[in-house]
């Protein structure tokens, strides 16, 4: 399942330094948080990345990370069985994003 989900991710990743920008809610919080290195580019990717690995209720809780990163936290640190959950689907996405959107700048 990993491996279909690197090769979709990367085959959409195609556009990540295309110009074409996509929105959504990470790509909306990665822009608002107006972090050092965030780029349209770099938001656009993170946010192929998640329409490939994330449902949109994943993107709108880790949307919420970007303005509040102590929910981060809380929810890494959680022993609930559902943000537990949610936590192994975000690190894979996190841990995709880096790889593909890297070199994005």
């Amino acid at each position: 399942m990993r491996y279909l989900l690197m090769a979709g991710a990367l085959a959409s990743a195609a556009a990540c330094g295309g110009g074409r920008v996509v929105d959504g809610a990470i790509s909306e919080a990665c822009i608002r948080a107006d972090r050092r290195d965030a780029s349209p580019a770099l938001c656009s990717c993170v946010q192929q990345v998640a329409n490939q690995s994330l449902s949109g209720a994943d993107q709108a809780r880790a949307a919420a990370f970007f303005a509040e990163p102590q929910l981060a936290q809380d929810t890494r640190q959680s022993d609930r069985p559902g943000d537990e959950r949610f936590w192994d689907r975000y690190r894979a996405f996190t841990d995709l994003a880096e790889q593909i959107c890297r070199p994005v700048t």
